[in-house]
This record gives structure tokens, sequence and C-alpha cells, in this order.
């Protein structure tokens, strides 16, 4: 009795065993990921090659128009997981694309596709749609259309040709004006997203509209990026850009532009004030703007007393629905690179953010930058601050 039962469980081992590898000696699960993946291939081929026959034989999924306009130079996928049940399956995968002309490095995102297999044992496409928390792209969101500048890509969903040429030519504008504050150690070329509202902006950043309710346009990056790094994205809200009017809306796409250049100098070591406020220092450069038309939060609380005790902390940049401290944070970032701009003169400016940036951590990158480049120390340097705006702003 015990050798039979022996046996028994041997031979249903060899069974189970034959039912996972197969045949071909090779288990099953690999072989249908093998599968997956030659079918992504072949879809990314499709893609590059421009081939919507193609595209279209490897299933449904995201449509070929949508991102007809996107100009990639490269696009992959990468399955990272498989989930099979049947004749349908899950996949994971990392899409790697590269815009061409703007990306020196490929854009990562994360997708989940899913899957179903033909009575020919063939898998396609049934549907390509963001991974768990991880953000849209913009042909998620509906057809995306393409306008070029001489400096400047930008693509929309929604918006009618004329609204992104006038993107266009605000980034076109802004990025020889920040080339002229900045230097032209950088790409001096910058892809502006344009989506159809502020959720459309949420959905592209994975967070909630909440989030940036009121904020005009914000830029995706890395910080202390090396030069392989992807390429920067403005991303406009549209509902409150709308509100701006042409000086502000040159200021912000001029702000943000100043992001993209500063980004590979902009480091850990940089605090927010430092970083926000040479960038409105930069978008405000040619505005014309009095201080107190440039920093009217900032005016309202000195005219009443309340002179800020101490330079803006990160935390205060937050995006927090507390408009009027959001405010006041940019506006004494703006302030007190305006008065290194003043008295120590602007390539001075220039060289202490590359200063700070260049610490290795931030204890102690102000205030060794201060001491090296502007000859004096954090305290004294806020003392002057506040003085400035009981000048400017009382």
């Amino acid at each position: 009795m015990a050798g039979r039962r022996s046996g028994s469980g041997v031979a249903a081992l060899v069974l189970l065993l034959v039912a996972l590898v197969g045949c071909g000696g090779r288990p099953v699960a690999d072989r249908a990921t093998a599968e997956v993946q030659r079918l992504l291939d072949r879809r990314a081929a499709a893609v590059l090659d421009r081939d919507e026959r193609a595209y279209d034989q490897t299933g449904r999924g995201t449509d070929f128009a949508r991102l007809r306009a996107v100009p990639v130079a490269a696009w992959s996928y990468r399955v990272t997981g498989l989930r099979r049940s049947g004749d349908t399956a899950t996949a994971e995968a990392e899409l790697r694309y590269r815009v061409a002309g703007y990306d020196p490095a490929p854009v990562t995102a994360g997708r989940t596709l899913r899957l179903n297999r033909d009575a020919d044992g063939q898998w396609s496409v049934d549907t390509d749609r963001p991974a768990k928390k991880a953000a849209q792209q913009l042909w998620d969101q509906g057809t995306v259309q393409q306008v070029r500048g001489r400096h400047s890509l930008v693509l929309g969903v929604g918006q009618s040709g004329r609204s992104l040429r006038d993107f266009a030519d605000l980034a076109d504008r802004a990025v020889p004006a920040v080339s002229d504050a900045w230097g032209t150690d950088w790409s001096r070329r910058v892809v502006v997203l344009v989506p159809k509202s502020l959720e459309g902006m949420a959905g592209l950043l994975g967070s909630p509209a909440s989030s940036y309710r009121g904020i005009a346009a914000v830029t995706t990056g890395e910080t202390g990026a090396r030069r392989q790094a992807p390429a920067d994205r403005v991303i406009v809200n549209p509902d409150a850009f709308a509100l701006l009017g042409g000086p502000g809306e040159q200021v912000v796409i001029t702000h943000e532009t100043t992001h993209v250049a500063t980004r590979a100098r902009t480091t850990a070591a940089t605090p927010l004030w430092l970083s926000e406020g040479y960038a409105d220092w930069v978008g405000y450069r040619a505005a014309g703007r009095t201080p107190a038309e440039a920093a009217p939060e900032l005016s309202r609380a000195v005219t009443e007393g309340r002179i800020p005790a101490a330079l803006p902390d990160d935390e205060d940049f937050g995006f927090t629905g507390d408009a009027g401290r959001l405010a006041r944070a940019y506006e004494s970032g703006w302030t007190a690179c305006r008065l290194i701009a003043d008295r120590w003169g602007e390539s001075r400016l220039r060289a202490f953010y590359r200063a700070v940036g260049a610490h290795e951590k931030r204890a102690g990158a102000v205030e060794d930058a201060m001491r090296e480049v502007l000859g004096t120390t954090p305290q004294a340097f806020t003392t002057q601050w506040r003085e400035s705006l009981r000048e400017q702003l009382g």
C-alpha cells in the first residue's frame, strides 16, 4: 500500500510538471511572457514606423490616431510581469519613449495592458492604460495635436490650433530671455504639454486635481540631472492659465522655462526659495513691473506690519490650498533674488545659484555660497532682505 501511494504521488507530480512545462520543456508562464513581449515589440515597431495597419494588427488599446502627432524617435516596451487566466492575461510593462529632437534619454512610463488570445493561440492587446499609481500620458486623454516653434514643441489635447500656436510663441520668447539671464549651457528647447483642463493636468502629474487648482503651470524633471536625463515637460493648467492675461502668461512660461534651463544645477541642496525665486526673477526681469505689482500678497503683509522674520521654508511652497501663504513664499523668493541681482549683480546671482546646487547636501549649502560668492552670511542677508521689503513694499 505504501509503495502504491508513493508511485501515485510521483505520477501526479510528473503530470503536474508536464502541464506546467509543456512538451518543449519551457514553463508555460515563461512562454506566454515571451509571446506577449514579441507582440509588444511589433506594436512598438509599428509606432516608430508610423504604420497604422501594423499597429492595428497587434490589437486595440490606444487608438493610433491619438498618438500619431507625437514625434517619437524611440518607443519600446519591457514586460515586467504577467498574470494569465486561460485565454486572457494582464501584463505590467515599462514603456520607454523619446521625443525626437528634445529628449536626450527615454521617458519611462508604467503601463498595464490587458490581452486576449484567439483560437490560433495569438495574443492581442485589448486595453493599454497607465499602471496603478502611474501618471497618464497625453494620448491617454485624447488625440494629440502638435505645433512647432523655433525653440519649442507644443503638444495638446482638446485645444485649438490657434491656442497651441500662442503657447509656442510664448515659449519661443521665453527661451532667449532665459538664455540672456542664465547663459546658454542648456538645451535651449522646451516641450509644453497643454491638456484640456485642470483634471487633465493632474492626470499627467499623477496627482489629485485639488493639488494644482490655481496653479497655471508646472515643470517636471529630475533635479541635478545628468545631461542624458529625459527632457523636462512644462505642463499647463489651461483653466488657471486663461485668467492670467498676456503679460502674466509670458511671465509664467518664462518662469517654467527657467526651471528647464537650471535643472542640472538644481539639486537637493537648493532651497525652494532660491529655485522658485530665481525662476520668478527671470520671468519678471523684462516685464517692467514694480515690486508692489509683482508681489501684491507680500506687499499687503508688509504694509500691515507683518514682515517675514526669515526666508520661506520648503514647506511654505506646498500646494496646500492656502493661496496667500503660497503667493507670499514665491514673492519672498523673488524679492530675495532681486536683492542679490541689484546689490551684487546678475552674474553673482547666477554664480550663487550654481554654488548652492554644487553643494553635496542641504546643510551648509546656502551658508557656504553666501560666504564664497556674496561675502556675507545668511543672518546679515536676511537683515538686508527685510530692510529692502520695508523700503520697497512698506
